[in-house]
């Protein structure tokens, strides 16, 4: 598919909720807004709205405040000090909150660009329906993130040319009725799925929309703006795309690890990707290689650890930039991902074993004059105890006694000894293939996949008192995800909300969606009191909603003033 570089939508767009002046430059080498009635400007515009999922799924912001700070993982020794704990410092003036304000409402402008100037563009009827379709499935998907959020938001349908000074909150009942409208448009004129002929990775068809409208429905009815048959509409919509799955091409992958593989992201499980890019005109890497941390896929660095300060490790490509913003709570990796035999996932979500790849023997560490009791057979006092290529650091997910640790030939890390420096290391977004260590990544990111429209599905049946088919929908899940010879089986009876998110936990941590989790289920206060234990102290009722922005009630100067969310 096209993109369109960072500069060309800020020049796109000439007006943002936080502006309070006009741009008066006039450059004439640029996409202005009347350009989008030409067809290559309207193509342009288009480029822009999908260009701008990239400041999202890939980047830091979005992962800062979905990821970190749940009941799944907490800070790392680089992660943010205030807004992953809910510290009194954590306020509306928060750079991230206004991040992923600001560039919501910058794409949805783009998006809207769009749907106003498909009439005036001269080109196919059928072409110009399946680019507004487009634009509505991203617009939904921007309004989505915001009403998650900030509940009442700022509903603005059309197109904006001009800075405005004014804005209101619009009731997220009427949000919502906006989002499921959208995507019921873009289902009618989508393509049908990701594997439909002309259909280019990373772009909408009406199965990934779908998915997103049967996770609306679900999310509206966990509530203040619920309706009556949201969950029922949940699940018909998630039963009917599973159902029709393989006329769409569409299946789970039979191995759980082959799902995340570098360079598998356009499996037959994936239902949408945001595409990236090493291309410094599309908002790649600067000219130094090194990421600017804006619109670029830093994933692949934000679970590393700091595996380099460990005897007999360097920092290289495939272990990756230590850059450790988070790390897993004990409840992730010692309760949810329990089983650790029977269900493979634990396994393949995390990184627990580092070979030694110092090629200098000097900073390998040797046996002590009186070897310890235990040590294993061949240890010879003052001889180092591995070699390059051999196991460095492991981490066997169960407690050992600190004798065994002494008689390890390589460092051994039980659960009490995880820290904030390195703990087990998510690898979902690793990327071995770049060019160097401080390079981001240029995997697409996934993220929609199938698995979690049976996670959707199974909810949705829970709630409306189907525990059997509810079950049914998860068995899919965890009969993928288990070992050879073994049964992952649950019954109806096992079932819970609480069993429901551990079950999402297990599938999909990490895939920046869990604090929206917990908030629709209304269990963010309980699971991060009960499993996030530097946040327990400090979160608080007024937490289920991100603040609004700041710049944004400041920036509104005419017209009543733009409310706060309660208690902030």
């Amino acid at each position: 598919m096209k993109r369109i570089s960072s500069l060309m939508v800020v020049i796109l767009i000439t007006a943002m909720l936080s502006c309070n002046k006009r741009l008066i430059e006039e450059p004439r080498s640029v996409l202005v807004p009347a350009g989008i009635n030409t067809s290559q400007g309207f193509q342009m515009a288009l480029d822009a709205a999908y260009a701008g999922t990239r400041l999202f799924w890939g980047n830091q912001d979005l992962l800062t405040i979905t990821v970190i700070g749940t009941d799944e993982f907490q800070r790392g020794v680089d992660g943010n000090s205030d807004i992953n704990v809910y510290s009194s410092s954590y306020t509306p003036s928060h750079g991230t909150v206004n991040a992923n304000w600001r560039n919501a409402y910058t794409f949805i402008n783009t998006c809207n660009a769009v749907i106003d100037n498909a009439e005036k563009v001269d080109l196919p009827k059928a072409t110009k329906d399946r680019m507004v379709a487009e634009a509505k499935f991203l617009r939904a998907n921007y309004y989505f993130i915001l009403v998650q959020f900030f509940g009442d938001v700022t509903l603005n349908k059309s197109f904006q040319a001009s800075a405005t000074t004014s804005a209101s909150r619009t009731p997220k009942a009427d949000v919502y009725n906006f989002i499921i409208q959208d995507l019921k448009d873009a289902i009618a004129l989508l393509p049908a799925g990701p594997k439909s002929s002309g259909v280019l990775p990373g772009k909408a068809s009406a199965a990934a929309a779908q998915h997103v409208l049967a996770k609306v429905y679900l999310t509206r009815a966990g509530s203040a703006a619920r309706q009556a048959g949201d969950y029922q509409d949940a699940y018909n919509n998630a039963t009917e795309l599973i159902n029709k799955t393989a006329s769409l091409q569409l299946a789970l992958l039979p191995d759980f690890s082959k799902v995340f593989a570098e360079g598998n992201e356009e499996n037959s499980e994936v239902l949408w990707t945001v595409q990236h890019t090493s291309n410094i005109a599309f908002n790649g890497p600067n000219n130094s290689g090194v990421s600017n941390f804006s619109a670029d896929n830093v994933l692949n660095h934000m679970w590393v650890g700091q595996y380099e300060r460990r005897p007999g490790m360097v920092r290289d490509v495939f272990y990756g930039r230590p850059y450790i913003r988070c790390i897993p709570t004990r409840w992730l990796t010692d309760t949810a991902f329990r089983e650790k035999i029977k269900d493979t996932r634990y396994h393949n979500t995390f990184q627990t074993v580092w070979y030694a790849n110092n090629p200098d023997p000097k900073g390998y560490p040797v046996w002590p004059s009186t070897l310890p009791a235990g040590a294993p057979a061949g240890a010879v006092p003052g001889q180092p105890k591995f070699k390059l290529g051999d196991t460095a650091i492991f981490m066997p997910g169960y407690d050992v006694s600190d004798a065994q640790i002494a008689a390890s030939r390589y460092l051994l890390i039980p659960p009490r000894k995880y820290d904030n420096t390195l703990a087990p290391t998510m690898t979902k977004y690793f990327d071995t293939k770049r060019a160097d260590l401080n390079s981001p990544s240029i995997r697409p990111v996934i993220v929609y996949r199938l698995a979690e429209t049976y996670l959707v599905a199974a909810e949705a049946a829970f709630m409306l008192g189907k525990a059997t088919d509810a079950a049914a929908f998860v068995n899919v899940i965890r009969d993928r995800a288990a070992s050879a010879g073994s049964v992952n089986r649950i019954t109806a009876a096992d079932l819970s909300i609480d069993f429901m998110l551990d079950e999402r936990s297990r599938e999909l941590c990490g895939e920046n969606m869990r604090w929206w989790d917990l908030v629709r289920t209304n269990k963010l206060l309980e699971r991060v009191r009960l499993h996030n234990p530097e946040a327990r102290p400090n979160i608080q009722q007024k937490h289920v909603l991100r603040p609004i922005p700041q710049a944004q009630i400041d920036a509104t100067t005419t017209g009543d003033p733009y409310t706060q969310n309660p208690d902030w």
